[in-house]
Protein backbone atom coordinates (compact mmCIF):
# COMPACT_ATOMS: atom_id res chain seq x y z
CA UNK A 1 0.00 0.00 0.00
CA UNK A 2 1.38 3.45 -0.60
CA UNK A 3 0.99 6.90 1.20
CA UNK A 4 1.74 9.67 -1.11
CA UNK A 5 -0.14 12.25 1.18
CA UNK A 6 0.50 12.31 5.25
CA UNK A 7 -3.03 11.30 6.97
CA UNK A 8 -2.35 10.36 11.17
CA UNK A 9 -0.73 7.51 12.00
CA UNK A 10 -3.13 5.49 13.34
CA UNK A 11 -3.77 4.40 9.55
CA UNK A 12 -0.70 2.87 9.17
CA UNK A 13 -0.57 1.38 12.80
CA UNK A 14 -3.80 -0.30 12.05
CA UNK A 15 -3.51 -1.37 8.66
CA UNK A 16 0.24 -2.73 9.92
CA UNK A 17 -1.34 -4.94 12.20
CA UNK A 18 -3.75 -6.27 9.64
CA UNK A 19 -0.76 -7.37 7.72
CA UNK A 20 -0.29 -4.23 5.42
CA UNK A 21 2.90 -3.35 3.89
CA UNK A 22 2.99 0.58 4.13
CA UNK A 23 5.27 2.89 1.99
CA UNK A 24 5.03 6.20 1.53
CA UNK A 25 6.48 8.73 -1.02
CA UNK A 26 5.23 12.41 -0.50
CA UNK A 27 7.47 14.06 -3.11
CA UNK A 28 7.42 12.37 -6.81
CA UNK A 29 5.68 13.59 -9.53
CA UNK A 30 2.57 12.36 -10.47
CA UNK A 31 4.06 10.32 -14.01
CA UNK A 32 6.82 9.12 -11.56
CA UNK A 33 3.93 7.69 -9.18
CA UNK A 34 2.10 6.07 -12.25
CA UNK A 35 5.48 4.48 -13.40
CA UNK A 36 5.26 2.66 -10.23
CA UNK A 37 1.44 2.02 -9.43
CA UNK A 38 0.98 -0.86 -10.82
CA UNK A 39 3.33 -2.54 -7.89
CA UNK A 40 0.66 -1.90 -5.25
CA UNK A 41 -3.08 -2.55 -3.90
CA UNK A 42 -4.33 0.09 -2.11
CA UNK A 43 -2.98 4.15 -2.02
CA UNK A 44 -3.86 7.00 0.34
CA UNK A 45 -4.45 10.20 -0.57
CA UNK A 46 -6.20 13.90 0.30
CA UNK A 47 -5.66 15.72 -2.92
CA UNK A 48 -1.95 16.00 -3.61
CA UNK A 49 -3.37 15.63 -7.54
CA UNK A 50 -5.91 14.24 -9.71
CA UNK A 51 -6.32 10.63 -10.01
CA UNK A 52 -7.50 10.50 -13.42
CA UNK A 53 -7.75 7.66 -16.64
CA UNK A 54 -4.21 7.58 -17.23
CA UNK A 55 -3.45 6.62 -13.41
CA UNK A 56 -6.14 4.48 -13.17
CA UNK A 57 -4.89 2.73 -16.41
CA UNK A 58 -1.47 2.66 -14.93
CA UNK A 59 -2.85 1.06 -11.83
CA UNK A 60 -3.60 -2.75 -12.91
CA UNK A 61 -3.14 -4.40 -10.01
CA UNK A 62 -5.12 -1.80 -7.41
CA UNK A 63 -7.98 -2.31 -5.01
CA UNK A 64 -8.18 0.79 -3.56
CA UNK A 65 -7.80 4.32 -3.09
CA UNK A 66 -8.62 5.88 0.33
CA UNK A 67 -9.33 9.43 0.44
CA UNK A 68 -8.75 11.49 3.51
CA UNK A 69 -11.56 13.64 3.52
CA UNK A 70 -14.91 14.17 1.87
CA UNK A 71 -14.47 15.67 -1.58
CA UNK A 72 -13.73 13.43 -4.34
CA UNK A 73 -14.07 16.11 -7.18
CA UNK A 74 -10.12 14.84 -7.53
CA UNK A 75 -10.66 11.26 -8.47
CA UNK A 76 -12.42 10.14 -11.50
CA UNK A 77 -14.75 7.94 -9.47
CA UNK A 78 -16.54 6.57 -12.37
CA UNK A 79 -13.56 5.00 -14.36
CA UNK A 80 -12.02 4.29 -11.31
CA UNK A 81 -14.77 1.93 -10.82
CA UNK A 82 -14.73 1.02 -13.84
CA UNK A 83 -11.29 -0.48 -13.57
CA UNK A 84 -12.47 -2.55 -10.32
CA UNK A 85 -10.94 0.11 -8.11
CA UNK A 86 -13.07 0.76 -5.23
CA UNK A 87 -13.16 4.87 -3.47
CA UNK A 88 -13.08 4.91 -0.03
CA UNK A 89 -13.52 8.23 1.56
CA UNK A 90 -14.00 9.77 5.42
CA UNK A 91 -16.61 12.47 5.80
CA UNK A 92 -17.57 11.32 9.29
CA UNK A 93 -14.05 12.01 10.50
CA UNK A 94 -14.70 15.89 9.93
CA UNK A 95 -18.00 16.38 9.77
CA UNK A 96 -17.80 17.72 13.11
CA UNK A 97 -15.26 19.90 12.63
CA UNK A 98 -16.85 21.66 9.74
CA UNK A 99 -20.47 22.13 11.58
CA UNK A 100 -18.54 23.99 14.63
CA UNK A 101 -16.49 26.11 12.13
CA UNK A 102 -19.42 27.50 10.64
CA UNK A 103 -21.12 28.13 13.43
CA UNK A 104 -18.06 29.97 15.12
CA UNK A 105 -17.48 31.94 11.81
CA UNK A 106 -21.08 33.05 11.98
CA UNK A 107 -20.80 34.00 15.55
CA UNK A 108 -17.60 35.65 15.14
CA UNK A 109 -19.45 37.77 12.08
CA UNK A 110 -22.33 38.68 13.89
CA UNK A 111 -20.59 39.61 17.06
CA UNK A 112 -17.72 41.59 15.27
CA UNK A 113 -15.26 40.21 17.31
CA UNK A 114 -12.63 40.27 14.65
CA UNK A 115 -13.11 44.03 14.52
CA UNK A 116 -13.83 44.65 18.06
CA UNK A 117 -10.85 43.02 18.97
CA UNK A 118 -8.87 44.71 16.41
CA UNK A 119 -9.74 47.97 18.00
CA UNK A 120 -9.14 46.94 21.36
CA UNK A 121 -5.95 46.04 20.67
CA UNK A 122 -5.20 49.30 19.34
CA UNK A 123 -7.13 50.74 22.62
CA UNK A 124 -10.16 52.34 20.82
CA UNK A 125 -12.98 51.52 22.98
CA UNK A 126 -16.23 51.29 20.58
CA UNK A 127 -19.28 49.36 21.66
CA UNK A 128 -21.95 51.00 19.93
CA UNK A 129 -19.80 50.18 16.68
CA UNK A 130 -19.89 46.84 17.70
CA UNK A 131 -23.00 46.01 18.29
CA UNK A 132 -24.08 42.83 17.44
CA UNK A 133 -26.52 40.37 16.14
CA UNK A 134 -28.07 37.09 17.76
CA UNK A 135 -28.57 33.86 15.83
CA UNK A 136 -31.78 33.37 17.79
CA UNK A 137 -35.12 33.59 16.18
CA UNK A 138 -33.16 33.90 12.33
CA UNK A 139 -33.83 31.20 9.49
CA UNK A 140 -30.45 29.11 8.31
CA UNK A 141 -30.96 27.31 5.47
CA UNK A 142 -28.55 24.40 4.72
CA UNK A 143 -27.93 23.56 0.44
CA UNK A 144 -26.91 19.61 0.80
CA UNK A 145 -27.87 17.67 3.31
CA UNK A 146 -25.22 14.92 3.33
CA UNK A 147 -22.73 14.35 6.26
CA UNK A 148 -21.68 17.59 6.94
CA UNK A 149 -25.20 19.61 6.46
CA UNK A 150 -26.98 17.43 8.72
CA UNK A 151 -24.18 17.95 11.55
CA UNK A 152 -24.79 21.41 11.18
CA UNK A 153 -27.89 21.26 11.95
CA UNK A 154 -27.47 18.81 14.63
CA UNK A 155 -24.91 21.47 16.08
CA UNK A 156 -27.73 24.40 15.94
CA UNK A 157 -29.78 22.89 18.15
CA UNK A 158 -29.44 25.42 21.13
CA UNK A 159 -29.46 28.40 18.81
CA UNK A 160 -33.33 28.42 18.75
CA UNK A 161 -33.04 28.87 14.89
CA UNK A 162 -35.30 27.80 11.98
CA UNK A 163 -33.95 25.13 10.28
CA UNK A 164 -34.65 24.42 6.26
CA UNK A 165 -32.89 21.87 4.90
CA UNK A 166 -32.45 20.95 0.85
CA UNK A 167 -30.99 18.15 -1.37
CA UNK A 168 -31.31 18.14 -4.64
CA UNK A 169 -30.61 13.95 -4.36
CA UNK A 170 -31.78 13.05 -1.28
CA UNK A 171 -35.76 13.57 -0.46
CA UNK A 172 -37.57 12.17 3.09
CA UNK A 173 -34.61 14.00 4.96
CA UNK A 174 -36.66 13.99 7.90
CA UNK A 175 -37.54 10.13 8.05
CA UNK A 176 -34.00 9.66 6.56
CA UNK A 177 -31.18 11.10 8.78
CA UNK A 178 -32.91 11.87 12.47
CA UNK A 179 -35.62 12.84 14.37
CA UNK A 180 -35.50 14.15 18.39
CA UNK A 181 -37.47 12.88 21.15
CA UNK A 182 -39.75 16.05 20.57
CA UNK A 183 -39.58 15.60 16.73
CA UNK A 184 -37.99 16.91 14.02
CA UNK A 185 -35.89 19.61 14.42
CA UNK A 186 -35.35 21.12 10.30
CA UNK A 187 -37.42 21.38 7.52
CA UNK A 188 -37.40 19.73 4.30
CA UNK A 189 -38.21 22.41 1.28
CA UNK A 190 -37.69 23.16 -2.11
CA UNK A 191 -34.50 25.29 -3.32
CA UNK A 192 -37.13 28.25 -4.07
CA UNK A 193 -38.56 28.46 -0.83
CA UNK A 194 -34.88 28.02 0.87
CA UNK A 195 -34.07 31.29 -1.03
CA UNK A 196 -37.17 32.86 0.05
CA UNK A 197 -37.00 32.71 3.48
CA UNK A 198 -33.17 32.15 4.45
CA UNK A 199 -31.55 34.70 6.54
CA UNK A 200 -28.55 33.06 6.62
CA UNK A 201 -27.38 30.39 3.90
CA UNK A 202 -24.55 27.66 4.22
CA UNK A 203 -23.01 25.66 1.01
CA UNK A 204 -22.85 21.88 1.98
CA UNK A 205 -21.89 20.52 -1.77
CA UNK A 206 -19.74 18.29 -3.56
CA UNK A 207 -17.66 20.17 -6.72
CA UNK A 208 -19.02 18.94 -9.53
CA UNK A 209 -19.98 20.54 -12.87
CA UNK A 210 -23.69 21.04 -11.94
CA UNK A 211 -22.56 22.84 -8.64
CA UNK A 212 -19.49 24.65 -10.29
CA UNK A 213 -20.37 28.90 -9.59
CA UNK A 214 -23.60 27.30 -7.96
CA UNK A 215 -23.90 30.61 -5.40
CA UNK A 216 -23.63 33.21 -8.68
CA UNK A 217 -25.73 36.70 -9.51
CA UNK A 218 -28.52 34.81 -10.69
CA UNK A 219 -28.64 32.79 -7.45
CA UNK A 220 -28.14 35.67 -5.27
CA UNK A 221 -30.95 37.95 -6.83
CA UNK A 222 -33.44 35.47 -6.70
CA UNK A 223 -33.27 35.20 -2.97
CA UNK A 224 -35.86 36.96 -1.61
CA UNK A 225 -34.17 38.97 1.45
CA UNK A 226 -30.44 39.94 2.17
CA UNK A 227 -28.83 37.06 3.54
CA UNK A 228 -25.66 35.83 5.29
CA UNK A 229 -23.62 33.27 3.26
CA UNK A 230 -21.42 30.56 4.75
CA UNK A 231 -19.04 28.62 2.26
CA UNK A 232 -17.26 25.74 4.28
CA UNK A 233 -17.38 23.31 1.05
CA UNK A 234 -15.30 24.41 -1.99
CA UNK A 235 -14.27 27.50 -3.07
CA UNK A 236 -15.59 27.34 -7.08
CA UNK A 237 -19.22 26.84 -5.47
CA UNK A 238 -19.04 30.61 -4.90
CA UNK A 239 -18.67 33.47 -7.83
CA UNK A 240 -16.05 35.82 -6.17
CA UNK A 241 -16.84 38.51 -8.29
CA UNK A 242 -20.16 38.11 -7.79
CA UNK A 243 -20.34 37.71 -4.30
CA UNK A 244 -18.28 40.92 -4.01
CA UNK A 245 -20.80 42.91 -5.87
CA UNK A 246 -23.35 41.60 -3.81
CA UNK A 247 -21.50 42.65 -0.64
CA UNK A 248 -21.65 46.20 -1.71
CA UNK A 249 -24.74 46.30 -3.11
CA UNK A 250 -25.92 44.94 0.69
CA UNK A 251 -27.95 42.12 -1.21
CA UNK A 252 -25.41 39.78 0.81
CA UNK A 253 -25.07 40.50 4.22
CA UNK A 254 -22.02 39.22 5.29
CA UNK A 255 -19.97 36.26 4.40
CA UNK A 256 -17.83 33.53 5.97
CA UNK A 257 -15.64 31.81 3.67
CA UNK A 258 -13.25 28.79 4.51
CA UNK A 259 -12.45 28.15 1.01
CA UNK A 260 -11.90 30.22 -2.26
CA UNK A 261 -11.59 29.88 -5.99
CA UNK A 262 -7.97 31.51 -5.56
CA UNK A 263 -6.89 27.60 -4.33
CA UNK A 264 -4.52 25.44 -5.42
CA UNK A 265 -6.07 21.89 -6.49
CA UNK A 266 -4.71 20.42 -3.38
CA UNK A 267 -5.94 23.25 -1.82
CA UNK A 268 -2.46 23.49 0.35
CA UNK A 269 -1.63 27.18 -1.50
CA UNK A 270 -3.66 30.31 -2.82
CA UNK A 271 -2.65 30.16 -6.95
CA UNK A 272 0.31 32.05 -7.26
CA UNK A 273 -0.90 34.59 -9.74
CA UNK A 274 -1.62 38.00 -9.05
CA UNK A 275 -4.92 37.97 -7.25
CA UNK A 276 -7.84 40.41 -8.49
CA UNK A 277 -8.72 42.79 -7.12
CA UNK A 278 -12.33 40.95 -5.31
CA UNK A 279 -10.18 38.94 -3.40
CA UNK A 280 -8.27 42.16 -2.11
CA UNK A 281 -11.63 43.67 -1.18
CA UNK A 282 -13.09 40.22 1.06
CA UNK A 283 -9.32 41.07 2.84
CA UNK A 284 -10.59 44.36 3.84
CA UNK A 285 -14.17 44.09 4.26
CA UNK A 286 -15.36 43.99 7.90
CA UNK A 287 -18.02 42.15 6.29
CA UNK A 288 -15.98 38.67 5.98
CA UNK A 289 -14.46 36.21 7.87
CA UNK A 290 -12.22 34.43 6.25
CA UNK A 291 -9.85 31.43 7.06
CA UNK A 292 -7.26 28.88 5.07
CA UNK A 293 -9.80 25.61 4.54
CA UNK A 294 -9.28 24.82 7.83
CA UNK A 295 -12.98 23.91 8.66
CA UNK A 296 -12.33 20.39 8.94
CA UNK A 297 -8.88 20.71 10.20
CA UNK A 298 -8.92 20.15 13.56
CA UNK A 299 -7.20 18.25 16.34
CA UNK A 300 -9.77 15.20 16.60
CA UNK A 301 -10.85 15.11 13.02
CA UNK A 302 -7.20 14.41 11.75
CA UNK A 303 -7.40 11.13 13.94
CA UNK A 304 -11.09 10.93 13.39
CA UNK A 305 -10.38 10.59 9.32
CA UNK A 306 -7.87 8.20 9.39
CA UNK A 307 -9.35 6.06 12.16
CA UNK A 308 -12.56 6.26 9.79
CA UNK A 309 -10.50 4.81 6.74
CA UNK A 310 -9.17 2.05 8.87
CA UNK A 311 -12.64 1.21 10.01
CA UNK A 312 -13.79 0.76 6.28
CA UNK A 313 -10.72 -0.50 5.00
CA UNK A 314 -11.15 -3.35 7.12
CA UNK A 315 -14.89 -3.98 6.59
CA UNK A 316 -14.33 -4.02 3.17
CA UNK A 317 -11.15 -5.94 2.72
CA UNK A 318 -10.50 -7.94 5.95
CA UNK A 319 -14.13 -8.41 7.26
CA UNK A 320 -14.23 -12.31 6.91
CA UNK A 321 -11.02 -12.63 9.34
Amino acid sequence: MLFIDSVHPILEERLTKLGVVCEHDYTSSKSDIEAKIENYQGLVIRSRFTLDKTFFDAATNLKFVARSGAGLENIDVTYAEKKGVKIIHSPEGNMDAVAEHSIGALLMLFNQLKKGDAEVRKAIWDREGNRGLELSGKTIGIIGFGFMGSSLAKKLRGFDVAILAYDKYKKGLEDRIWKTEVGSIFKEVSLEELKAKSDIISIHLPLTTETQYFVNADFINSCKKPFYLINTARGNHVKTADLVQALKSGKILGACLDVLEYETKSFETISAEQLPEDFVYLTQSEKVVLSPHVAGWTVESYIKLSSVLADKIEATFFGSR
